[in-house]
């Protein structure tokens, strides 16, 4: 079963969903100075907007970067045992892409102003901290995935 169906089921996803917007609390919470204040400025804004919207998003982009992480999980499994987050980090450079090419097309594409202008503002930044965050992120699909 790929990585997209086994996230994606129904009975799955809302737990999926929650794991992933831990993952976004914990990674914004543990920024620091100048470059952390602003990427907590900005995901206060974005929250302000809408308490939910980090659940909403998630849960609209969640198909995109299942997909998105399919093939580092299939080449994951193959190899059997081990740290989906630390196999994920060694690979940052080609999955930090891969992700930010799903964040990038959404972003285009929003009818939400502040939305697009919170993402902006984070956008140079952007592969620095989803690559930070891979070993968070590869421990909540490992989590869901099993």
């Amino acid at each position: 079963m790929s990585l997209t169906t086994t996230l994606l089921d129904p009975a799955r996803q809302p737990a999926v969903v929650a794991d992933f917007a831990s993952v976004v609390e914990a990674e914004v919470g543990d920024k620091s100075g100048l470059s952390g204040t602003v990427i907590k400025t900005a995901y206060a804004a974005v929250k302000k907007v809408s308490p939910s919207v980090i659940e909403s998003a998630l849960t609209k982009l969640l198909p995109d970067f299942a997909a998105a992480l399919d093939p580092f999980w299939t080449e994951f499994s193959a190899q059997g045992p081990g740290d989906f987050g630390q196999f994920l980090a060694a690979r940052g450079d080609a999955v930090g892409d891969a992700l930010l090419a799903v964040t990038d097309k959404k972003a285009e594409s929003t009818s939400q102003p502040a939305l697009r202008k919170a993402y902006s503002s984070l956008r140079g930044k952007a592969k620095e901290n989803v690559v930070a965050a891979l070993p968070r992120v590869g421990a909540a699909v490992q989590k869901n995935a099993a």
